[in-house]
């Protein structure tokens, strides 16, 4: 104990001079190959495959913009990263204009109307198990993706609506191939994966292994679902014959008298929602507001640090990811009481993001000692009182960022939620899973969770796209990441790289990542944060080394242009017009 007492007070002696500047450390970096980067003037895509990039960059040749670039993006993912995204899912859109407009656009599944808040409920009112609730119709919201793509055409498409499926209709109907990512996704989620006759005959063979990386798959169904949706507009995909056919299959695969319904494609409609916006160290971050806690978690993260000197401290300090930890536990401590479908629970957005209110929950970080609990505060607006659900793990999701030429940058997420969904397969894609992001108890000691199940409501969601423009109003950044809860804590990560340590965007997003939803910290397993742990440990943290689904992609500004990257972790590349 001695020993852990002598070291933190060595930690804390070098933590204050730090602070106001002084015993700075040399910013460093795992290398970063020059694959997953790429500078332009006048255009680039980042995304998490090459080839949904590379469909990205042929509308920008084509003439399209940041918006065309990621609907095709969108859609050829669809198709070569089955596991995590695409049509049978939804997303968020965010655009940021290079006059300071940011216009965010809602595609984020909902609940069928007949749902109730004892949709996760066993007969004798117990939460089903997760994997039970996965894999049946429960767990599928009605799909938002194509009315995002179709709302987010009109306002900004230049190219026609069909030209945009082109690459993704080419590698469904010719073939692409398997990558390491997806054949140990196969792997792991075999259950997943394999449980539809129709995929199992597109990615397994005859004993029902994985096929290998490398072997060519064609997706005819999925090419006809994309043509025809190409020929007649999202329509095609919520109402006739494709409707029917997920609306039957979910239904008949829901353990409950009342399912989705036809009549629940048809109403589902994407919404424009207000961006959320506030000030990091005279940089202007905007992000989706709710149903996603994107945006207010990752300003809640970022504000609170700004009477810190990061920029001193380093990314080798113990103290610095000690200081990040903290806010991110309070961060998440109000997300997971506070968000929810603003539709259907007072969100207090304002109060959360609000200077004052995030200076007070700042006043309770301290360079030397860790918190004992991180716990919610009561921000303006808070209103009545609610309670925590249960909500469990979320994962897979992907994210792909586009700048044009025009210097309009689009930052886009999309998922199915877990790897494969549902496991679920209609029409040559998965379903998502995305209502197992509702918590599954819809009260906690006589208070209502705010992110319960209820018909037509949007779950709550981690995923944060976000556009930044630097403190002389120019736009600096788009970022966003894939990885469950872990996004919000992988997209500020990111801009503190940037912004703070000053590093080119293909470093930041090969910092390691700390993840602190809780009154435990966990580290990216084998990072150089792993060394830190007994220094963490001596400010009183409780750490553990984890493996974590991490993948982030992102553009910045610079002075020779806009610079794009990939995550090094992912197959992810950036690549210009």
């Amino acid at each position: 104990m001695t020993a852990i007492l002598s070291f933190r007070r060595a930690l804390v002696a070098c933590a204050l001079p730090l602070l106001l500047g002084a015993c700075a450390t040399a910013p460093s970096a795992r290398e970063v190959p020059a694959a997953v980067q790429a500078r332009q003037e006048t255009g680039l895509v980042s995304a998490a495959d090459p080839r949904a990039a590379e469909a990205g960059a042929a509308m920008l040749r084509a003439g399209g913009s940041a918006t065309d670039a990621a609907i095709a993006t969108m859609l050829a993912l669809n198709v070569v990263e089955p596991q995590s995204s695409g049509i049978g899912g939804g997303g968020f859109y965010v655009r940021g204009a290079a006059d300071g407009t940011v216009e965010t656009i809602d595609g984020r599944e909902t609940a069928p109307k007949a749902a109730t808040p004892a949709w996760f409920l066993d007969a004798d009112g117990q939460p089903l198990p997760f994997m039970q609730a996965v894999m049946s119709g429960l767990s599928v919201g009605i799909p938002g993706n194509l009315r995002l793509a179709e709302e987010a055409h009109r306002r900004h498409g230049k190219l026609a609506w069909a030209k945009l499926f082109g690459p993704a209709i080419a590698l469904a109907r010719d073939g692409f191939r398997i990558t390491p990512r997806l054949h140990a996704s196969l792997e792991r989620a075999h259950d997943r994966a394999g449980a539809d006759a129709e995929a199992q005959a597109l990615y397994f063979d005859a004993m029902g292994n994985p096929l290998p990386a490398g072997t060519l798959v064609k997706n005819p169904q999925m090419a006809q679902t994309l043509e025809r949706i190409a020929r007649e507009g999202a329509d095609a995909f919520y109402r006739g014959g494709n409707a029917r056919a997920i609306a039957v299959r979910v239904a008949s695969e829901t353990p409950h008298p009342q399912g989705m319904t036809e009549s629940d494609l048809a109403a589902y409609a994407a919404h424009e929602r207000p961006p959320v916006c506030g000030t990091y160290r005279g940089y202007r971050v905007c992000g989706m507001g709710p149903p996603s806690s994107g945006a207010t978690t990752v300003f809640a993260i970022l504000k609170p640090l700004e009477r810190f000197d990061l920029t001193a401290l380093g990314p080798d300090s113990p103290v610095a990811w000690h200081l990040i930890a903290e806010s991110m536990r309070l961060a998440y401590a109000d997300r997971e009481l506070y968000l929810g479908d603003s539709d259907f629970v007072s969100v207090p957005v304002a109060g959360l993001t609000d200077p004052g209110y995030l200076a007070t929950r700042s006043r309770l970080i301290s360079p030397g000692t860790a918190m004992i609990e991180a716990k919610p505060g009561n921000p303006p607006g808070a209103g009545a009182a609610r309670s925590d659900g249960d909500e469990p793990p979320e994962s897979g999701t992907s994210h792909f960022v586009v700048v044009d030429g025009a210097g309009t940058a689009v930052s886009y997420t999309s998922t199915i939620e877990g790897p494969f969904g549902s496991g679920i397969v209609e029409g040559g894609y998965f379903l998502n899973n995305e209502l197992t992001d509702f918590s599954f108890v819809p009260e906690k000691d006589g208070k209502p969770v705010a992110n319960r199940v209820e018909g037509g409501k949007r779950p709550r969601s981690s995923m944060s796209p976000t556009v930044i423009y630097a403190p002389d109003g120019t736009l600096f950044m788009a970022v966003g990441a894939a990885g469950g809860a872990t996004i919000p804590a992988q997209v500020a990560r990111a801009i503190i790289g940037v912004i703070d340590w000053r590093l080119d965007v293909p470093q930041a997003l090969a910092l390691p990542v700390l993840f602190a939803p809780g009154d435990t910290v966990y580290v990216e397993q084998g990072s150089a944060l792993e060394a830190m742990i007994p220094a963490l440990r001596a400010l009183g943290h409780k750490v553990a080394a984890r493996e974590m689904p991490l993948k982030a992609n992102a553009a910045v500004r610079t002075v020779h242009g806009w610079t794009g990257a990939a995550d090094p972790r992912s197959e992810g590349v950036a690549i210009n017009r």
